[in-house]
């Protein structure tokens, strides 16, 4: 066999990775002011669909809104500041792409794993290993 007909057969005997990716939907933030403060009410549920430690994902909002933020009792996340929803969706948003959805092939299908001082994305669906 020349190399077109090896990489057509191979190309018909491949797995499918390409899913659909409307099966992951991250819920739209839910916030609310209450004081000088954003109530982030579905943090949690948030947390559950993204698959991602509670600390990082609230540390990387607080860097992006540039704000603190805490956890309360309820699972809530506490912003201080005022932020619309937009925004903390945009950050979430920016989450995602970097530290849930796979560069190689855009499934949400990966876990975080760190490598001394560095954070790697293993993707489960395609294999693919990348520095985030």
């Amino acid at each position: 066999m020349d190399y077109e007909e090896q990489l057509d057969r191979a190309m018909q005997d491949k797995s499918d990775v390409a899913g659909d990716e409307s099966r992951f939907e991250v819920p739209e933030p839910n916030v609310r002011k209450e004081g000088n403060v954003t109530v982030y009410e579905n943090f949690q549920d948030t947390l559950d669909r993204l698959g991602r430690e509670q600390d990082h994902v609230l540390k990387f909002i607080q860097n992006e809104l540039g704000t603190s933020a805490q956890i309360d009792e309820s699972g809530r996340a506490r912003l201080t500041g005022e932020f619309r929803q937009r925004r903390v969706e945009a950050v979430l948003d920016e989450y995602v792409d970097t530290y849930v959805t796979c560069p190689e092939c855009g499934l949400p299908d990966t876990n975080l794993e760190v490598e001394g001082d560095s954070e790697r994305l293993h993707c489960e669906a395609c294999g693919a290993r990348s520095a985030v």
